[in-house]
């Protein structure tokens, strides 16, 4: 399966030279938890509620005055459109992220895929191989899901 039949399209951004009260401001406005950070429409970083409370509140600093250029992460990981999901699964187990943005070749933002989104694919795939037949690939396909659930837990 590929990255542009799981990912989310409509990608709530920002740009960089806004401040964390907007950022803030548009995460309530859209119930959203991150914030993919743009610069003249191309992807420049991203920004969560988790940078926001670490690097913003704990730090007593301003959110009218601090920039999201400012507290944001950069160097990110992206993945392309036609990418296979289990290479965004592996970015982002390699990397223990949570959100990968989904940029086009020619550096736009054109979704993101969340570790939300490879899980609701679970039940359906889980599904088809019991329905296929061969227990065994159903019993360790059930196996390796179960201990990457044990690993992403401990890793919370």
């Amino acid at each position: 399966m590929l990255v542009d039949e799981t990912m989310t399209e409509n990608v709530v951004t920002i740009e960089n030279d806004r401040t964390v009260l907007d950022a803030c401001n548009v995460y309530n406005d859209n119930k959203i938890g991150c914030l993919i950070v743009t610069k003249d429409g191309h992807l420049d970083g991203i920004v969560t509620e988790r940078d926001i409370i670490h690097r913003v509140i704990s730090n007593e600093k301003d959110p009218r005055a601090t920039k999201i250029e400012e507290i944001m992460t950069r160097d990110i990981k992206s993945i392309l459109p036609t990418a296979e999901v289990k290479e965004a699964a592996e970015i982002m187990s390699e990397n223990n992220i949570k959100k990968l943005p989904v940029v086009s070749d020619s550096g736009d933002v054109v979704g993101v895929i969340t570790d939300t989104d490879i899980a609701n694919m679970i039940p359906n795939f889980l599904k088809i191989l019991a329905e296929s037949g061969d227990d065994q690939s159903f019993k360790d396909a059930a196996s390796r899901f179960h201990k990457a659930t044990i690993l992403n837990t401990e890793h919370e």
